[in-house]
């Protein structure tokens, strides 16, 4: 049924597992996945949207990688939007609504023509560890399947329980069955577990809703894509969303259904997530909010059901069902399902190098919510950088690694190894120090390389980047050198309110006022004749727009990130004994003796490490 012995097993398909797999099987890796329902790869357990703020440029990393996240998302996309475009570059961040059956589709016909890749459907019940090195996985028949690496993605099925109300059942999501064996295993080997939840809204019949009550949220009027490749394109057409909210008597009818809450009598004990909080939640934390927003999204092209986007609760099914109708548009709502909380068990990601294979037992990774995270993307974005490094472990090849200042995926790993958890961990724009460095229009230029050297970005993403790279460079630098004379540049600027020049310059200097944008731009004969002979297409415009008008910026956090990196190539041994820095604090010597850093500047991000601590590990180093 099975090869002697797979270089790579990924437990679970879900973002996390699918992108695992196929990492690590684009990259030469026997590689098996084993999912306890093939049905359901990919499956958008809660809403069914990719991006957002700051996922978006993980989206875009994952691409740039050679993943295939980016590319179902377009393929699937029924909406696409660019949010904070009020804001600088660095906090646009693309979305795209979803088809929820699509985006599994599209993700399972990618899998099956991936070469090196084999399926298996049934339950990981445990592992083979001997000697503290992995070796295979036992499944619920009883089967053994050897391998060199495994991956662990197992979301929310491990240990699973699902609450509404004053019920509950095992389950790993609505529908499906709870994942056993594996937490208790770990444990045994001296794994440290713990418990975190989540919760998804009811979903609803569109036919029963009176949208003409609502506000209508079309996508952009010129929609782009998330994928740097030219296998897809932008979206000819579009699905609105819609916004409802809630009000002070919804808000009395939730309350009383509180002593049957799972949150408030003591069912659920673990921790949710803080930025995506339940609807009781909320007006229990925010009780001077007379109303919250809801976002009333499709689930798909061709299909009436609606996901109502910020009214995820545990409460009883009626009391959801009579709260909900009188909201704005709901009036006569009909469920399809009502909403549930779930637990699971997670595994504190201390336990993990930054390659994600743990500390314990060799050759075993986690990746996605088992690391006590939240979201696709960061669930995806870990499975890419597990399969890749489970893959280049196989070749005995050097592990790859991304920094704080080379990606948003580098400031999720980092966080989660040096830091840990103990709420559901999600991607913002401020957890980054280098965020402008880090934008959604460049991933490309900062990961493709890196991803064709070890073999992941095919040899046609990589001529992509480097012809845009070229074309970027070759704009950066005619606005450098292209002079205009008054006469050419003061009427656009006078129709732009910005002041007039009174001798000719250089257009990079005229480009880099704040109001005066690439549109305004091409109004010159000079700039529009430029863009016409390169062929120069929407992506290499805005590149060259951020890269003049944010020049000072990102050269200043440059200089910040070498800064950094100097730290960053201070290595310390893998068993260097911190009790002999007597002059370090107890704390710190504690700290950094459980979390094993890699280098000084990793050392210096763990949580009760001072700067003078860090200084004593310096001086020890000779530096």
């Amino acid at each position: 049924m099975f090869k002697d012995r797979y270089d790579v097993i990924v437990v679970g398909a879900g973002h996390a597992g699918s992108e695992a797999a196929a990492a690590a099987a684009n990259m030469g890796s026997s590689t098996l996945l084993v999912t306890m329902n093939l049905q359901n790869i990919a499956q958008m357990s809660c809403n069914p949207a990719m991006g957002g703020i700051a996922k978006g440029q993980i989206l875009r990393e994952i691409d740039a990688l050679g993943g295939y996240s980016g590319l179902v998302s377009d393929t699937s996309a029924i909406q696409f939007k660019m949010l904070n475009k009020s804001k600088g570059p660095a906090m646009w961040s693309p979305r795209v609504q979803s088809d929820r059956m699509l985006f599994s589709q599209h993700w399972r016909e990618r899998l099956e023509q991936t070469e090196n890749l084999d399926f298996y459907q049934e339950m990981v019940s445990g592992l083979i560890v001997e000697n503290n090195e992995i070796k295979g996985v036992k499944t619920s028949l009883g089967l053994e399947i050897k391998a060199k690496t495994v991956i662990l993605t197992n979301g929310t099925f491990l240990n699973g329980l699902i609450h509404i109300g004053d019920k509950n059942f095992g389950g790993g999501r609505a529908g499906e069955r709870a994942s056993f064996g594996i937490t208790k295993e770990l444990e045994d080997i001296g794994f440290e577990a713990g418990r975190m939840k989540t919760g998804t809204p009811p979903r609803v019949d569109g036919r029963s809703l009176d949208f003409s009550k609502m506000e209508e949220q079309p996508g952009d009027e010129e929609p782009w894509k998330f994928s740097y490749s030219n296998e897809t394109e932008p979206l000819k057409k579009q699905r609105s969303c819609w916004m409802s909210y809630t009000s002070p008597e919804v808000h009395n009818i939730l309350k009383e259904g509180f002593d049957r809450s799972p949150m408030f009598n003591g069912a659920i004990q673990s921790t949710g997530p803080r930025y995506c909080p339940s609807i009781e939640d909320k007006i229990h934390r925010f009780a001077d909010k007379d109303r919250h927003q809801m976002f009333v999204e499709p689930e798909g092209w061709n299909t009436v059901e609606y996901y109502v986007n910020g009214f995820s609760t545990s409460l009883p099914e009626d009391i959801q069902y009579k709260a909900l109708r009188q909201c704005a548009g709901f009036e006569n709502v009909k469920f399809f399902r009502p909403g549930y909380a779930i637990e699971y068990d997670y595994f504190p990601p201390t336990q993990l190098r930054h390659t994600l294979e743990t500390k314990l037992v060799d050759g075993l990774y986690f990746a996605g919510q088992i690391n006590g995270t939240t979201g696709y993307e960061e669930a995806a974005s870990q499975g890419l950088m597990a399969g890749i490094n489970a893959a280049l472990k196989v070749k005995e090849k050097e592990e790859f690694t991304l920094s704080r200042s080379e990606a948003y995926i580098g400031v999720l790993i980092d966080d989660l190894i040096t830091k840990g958890t103990e709420e559901p961990y999600r991607m913002f724009t401020s957890r980054a120090e280098y965020r402008t460095l880090l934008r959604q229009d460049n991933a490309d230029f900062r990961l493709t390389a890196k991803s064709f050297d070890i073999g992941l970005a095919s040899p046609q993403r990589m001529k992509l980047m480097e012809d845009k790279q070229k074309k970027s460079d070759a704009f950066v630098e005619f606005f450098k050198n292209q002079s205009v004379t008054t006469d050419e540049i003061n009427p656009i600027l006078e129709e732009k309110n910005s002041s007039k020049v009174d001798q000719q310059g250089k257009l990079f200097k005229i480009f880099a006022r704040p109001n005066i944008t690439m549109q305004d731009m091409r109004k010159l004969e000079s700039v529009e004749s430029f863009v016409k002979e390169h062929d120069l297409d929407n992506e290499v415009l805005e590149q060259v727009e951020v890269q003049v008008k944010y020049a000072g910026y990102i050269e200043k956090e440059k200089l910040n990130a070498d800064k950094l990196n100097r730290l960053e190539n201070i290595k310390i041994p893998e068993h260097f004994d911190y009790s002999l820095l007597k002059s370090m604090s107890f704390e710190a010597r504690e700290k950094l003796t459980k979390i094993k850093p890699r280098t000084v500047s990793q050392a210096s991000r763990v949580s009760g490490v001072n700067p003078s601590d860090v200084s004593v590990l310096l001086v020890h180093m000779g530096r």
